[in-house]
């Protein structure tokens, strides 16, 4: 049976993504602050939680991810940054994120193919960055996909058959684009097209960067 691990459960796209790969069948273990208090941000926790699970899983998939701090919003200008709000959402963006892929040797299958996704965000794109603003979450978004980037070079030292992927989920109906005027994505939509773009990817394609359609974004 495939088995799945799903880091931000609880969240919209997280929670959808757990649902879809149920409904094929798979054994799906669910990690989430508000459903097991894992907490992201602390390495004692990333540590704890996933020290005590037994792989091998044949999907890892990292959901989270904020906007801003709480109360907080994303900045329109360099001097609208405050250090410490910064860090909080480098926190939860990058550095979480990076405790997890470095426990991605021991939970993953040596001997066959096995997928990690990540969510990032097409504004973490340096070259799409037409815009400026929201500096936190942006840098905090391209500093995840640099981490990406390495983590798919150390994993194929030991599984070569292994596939890590930035995504960009497009904007999805869920609390977090709350008051974003595009047109939304229905989670459960986002999470069939992302599943697909993961399934999808050879072993070559590792350490790139995609969006929901599978269409390769700009470092």
């Amino acid at each position: 049976m495939e088995r799945v691990l799903i880091i931000g459960a609880s969240g919209g796209i997280g929670a959808a993504l757990a649902s879809a790969a149920e409904a094929r069948g798979a054994e799906v273990v669910r990690l989430s602050r508000s459903g097991d208090g894992f907490d992201i941000t602390d390495p004692a926790s990333v540590s704890a939680h996933l020290g005590r699970l037994e792989g091998p899983f044949d999907a890892l998939v990292v959901a989270t991810g904020i906007l801003a701090p709480p109360g907080g919003a994303p900045e329109k200008a360099l001097a609208a940054v405050e250090a410490e709000a910064m860090a909080q959402v480098f926190a939860t963006n990058a550095i979480g994120p990076a405790l997890v892929l470095g426990q991605a040797k021991r939970l993953l299958p040596r001997e066959r193919r096995a997928v990690v996704g990540v969510l990032s965000a097409r504004v973490g794109s340096i070259g799409d960055n037409r815009l400026g603003g929201w500096h936190s979450y942006r840098a905090s978004k391209a500093a995840l996909n640099q981490i990406i980037r390495g983590a798919a070079i150390e994993l194929a030292r030991t599984h070569p058959q292994a596939v890590v992927a930035a995504l960009h989920p497009g904007t999805v109906e869920t609390p977090f684009t709350e008051g974003y005027p595009r047109d939304k994505l229905p989670p459960a939509e986002a999470a069939r097209r992302l599943w697909a773009v993961l399934e999808g990817l050879p072993a070559d394609e590792s350490g790139g960067f995609f969006d929901h359609r599978g269409a390769r974004v700009p470092w």
